[in-house]
C-alpha cells in the first residue's frame, strides 16, 4: 500500500465531501419549504453569534448547479448531502411538498451525470417546527413520522440513490439540543434529552425498515455518529472514572444499543433518575443490522472529575501546550484510535469516515488565491491515520471531508470556515482554496504524500 512517501489506499476507496441542508441551502421560505427548529432558534435573540441566520447560507438552493460543477472539477467521487425534512413535508407529517422533492431529484440527477455518487442523509438536525411544537424528539410519535418521511424520500429517489444515512450525530441532536440547549430547539432538560436520544435511535431502526421496503434499488444504509476517544486529564482514579463516564454518554450510549441491543449497564445505573423505561421491542428495532457505520471525527476529549456537572460529574479540559483550531484540539492520532476501537469492539460490516475537517481563518489574498496550509496539514495527518487503521486491518472504505464549501456553522454563524471552497457571503462568489486543489490530487493519486 506504500510507495515511498505516498500512502496509497485500497482500490475502490471512495473520496468524498459532506454537507447539510440548513448549513448551505438558504431559501428557507421558498419552494414550499416549512419552518424548521433551526429557523426558529436562529431568529431567537442571543442564540447565534452576531445574530446571524441560515436564511441565505451558501445559497445552494439557487446555486446548486455551480456547486455540482465545482465538485466535478475537484474530482469528488461521493457527495454526502442531507435532505431538509421541512422542504419535503412542511409540517413533518401528512402532505408532501412536491417542489421539495423536485429540488433533490435535480441535484441527484446532476451528480450522477458527473459520475459523482450521491450519499443521502435523511436527518441533519432541521426538524420541522410543527413537530417540535408537538413535543419534538422527546415525543415518541416523531420516530414514526420520521419513518414515514424516509419512505417518501425513498419513493422518489430510491431508484437512483443507493447510499443512505438515517441520522447525522444523534448525540448532538439529543444532548446539545435538549440538555445543554446550545443547539435548536434550545431545551435544557435531562429527561427530554434522554427521551430524544432513545427516539432518535428508534427512528433510525424504523427508517431502515422503511428504506428497505421502499427503495427500488437495494439500499446500502448506515448512520453517522460523532465519536471521540476520551482520555483522562490525569492518572488519578477520579479522572479515570470521569473519562469512563464521559465515554459512556458520548460514545457507548449510541454504539451499544446499535450493535449490542442494550444500553451500557453502568450508564443506565448512573442515569436512572432521568431515564424513561424502554418499551419491549425497541432495542431489537434499534439494533437492526445495517450495511455500514459512518464515523465523524474531529478531535478527542480530555475529561476530568468535576462534581459541578450533574449526573456524569465530568467535564472537558483543554490541555496547555497542544495545537488548536478555532474550535478544538488538533489530535490526528485519535482518528486511528476511534476507528480501531469501533472495529474491534463493535464489529460493524465496514466503516466510512463521514466527516473530518478543521475550522481555520482563511480568505483570498491580494492575488485572489485562498491559501490554507493549516487545513492541508490537518487533512494530511488525519488521512494518514485512516491509512494506518486500514493497515492494521480495519475495513475503512471511504473518507468524506467536511465540507465542500464554507457554510453556516450553527451557533457560531459564519465565523468558522470549514470549506475546500471559500465563499464570500456578501456576494456568494466561490473560490477554490489551496486545500481543494490539494484534495483533488489526493483523489487522483488514491493516496496522500507525507
Amino acid at each position: 500500500m506504500d510507495r515511498g512517501d505516498l500512502l496509497t489506499f485500497p482500490p475502490g476507496f471512495q473520496w468524498g465531501v459532506a454537507s447539510s441542508s440548513y448549513q448551505i441551502e438558504g431559501a428557507v421560505d421558498e419552494g414550499g419549504r416549512g419552518p424548521s427548529i433551526w429557523d426558529t432558534f436562529c431568529h431567537t435573540p442571543g442564540k447565534i453569534a452576531r445574530g446571524e441566520t441560515g436564511d441565505i447560507a451558501a445559497d445552494h438552493y439557487h446555486r446548486w448547479e455551480e456547486d455540482v460543477r465545482l465538485l466535478g472539477e475537484l474530482g469528488v467521487q461521493v457527495y454526502r448531502f442531507s435532505v431538509a425534512w421541512p422542504r419535503v413535508q412542511p409540517t413533518g407529517r401528512g402532505k408532501v411538498n412536491g417542489q421539495g422533492l423536485d429540488f433533490y431529484e435535480r441535484l441527484v440527477d446532476a451528480l450522477i451525470a458527473r459520475n459523482i455518487t450521491p450519499c443521502l442523509t435523511l436527518y441533519h438536525w432541521d426538524l420541522p417546527q410543527p413537530l417540535q411544537d408537538a413535543g419534538g424528539w422527546p415525543n415518541r410519535d416523531t420516530a414514526r413520522y420520521f419513518a414515514d418521511y424516509a419512505a417518501i424520500v425513498a419513493g422518489r429517489l430510491g431508484d437512483r440513490v443507493t447510499g443512505w444515512i438515517t441520522h447525522n450525530e444523534p448525540w448532538v441532536a439529543a444532548f446539545a439540543g435538549n440538555f445543554s440547549g446550545e443547539h435548536a430547539p434550545g431545551i435544557q432538560d435531562p429527561v427530554a434529552a434522554f427521551q430524544a436520544a432513545h427516539h432518535l435511535l428508534l427512528s433510525h431502526g424504523l427508517a431502515v425498515e422503511a428504506l428497505r421496503a421502499t427503495c427500488r434499488r437495494k439500499p446500502s444504509i448506515g448512520l453517522a455518529l460523532n465519536l471521540n476517544p476520551v482520555h483522562p486529564a490525569t492518572d488519578s482514579q477520579a479522572d479515570l472514572e470521569a473519562a469512563t463516564r464521559f465515554d459512556g454518554v458520548l460514545n457507548r450510549w449510541f454504539l451499544d444499543p446499535l450493535y449490542r441491543g442494550s444500553y451500557p449497564e453502568d450508564m443506565v445505573r448512573l442515569f436512572e433518575p432521568v431515564l424513561t423505561p424502554v418499551r419491549e421491542g425497541d432495542l431489537k428495532t434499534i439494533s437492526t443490522p445495517v450495511e455500514w457505520l459512518g464515523i465523524n471525527y474531529y478531535s478527542h476529549t480530555v475529561a476530568r472529575h468535576d462534581p459541578s456537572f450533574p449526573l456524569i460529574e465530568a467535564s472537558q479540559v483543554q490541555p496547555t501546550g497542544r495545537e488548536y483550531s478555532q474550535m478544538w484540539e488538533i489530535y490526528p492520532e485519535g482518528m486511528h484510535e476511534i476507528l480501531t476501537r469501533v472495529w474491534n469492539e463493535y464489529h460493524p460490516p465496514y466503516l466510512v469516515v463521514t466527516e473530518n475537517g478543521i475550522p481555520v481563518a482563511d480568505e483570498p489574498d491580494l492575488d485572489g488565491k485562498a491559501r490554507d496550509p493549516r487545513r492541508i496539514a490537518y487533512l494530511r495527518d488525519h488521512i494518514a491515520q485512516v491509512h494506518r487503521a486500514i493497515a492494521d486491518g480495519v475495513d475503512v472504505r471511504g473518507y468524506y471531508h467536511w465540507s465542500p464549501t464554507d457554510n453556516f456553522e450553527w451557533a457560531h454563524g459564519y465565523g468558522k470556515r470549514f470549506g475546500l471552497i471559500y465563499i464570500d457571503f456578501s456576494t456568494q462568489k466561490r473560490t477554490v482554496k489551496d486545500s481543494g486543489w490539494w484534495f483533488k490530487q489526493v483523489i487522483e493519486a488514491n493516496g496522500v504524500e507525507l
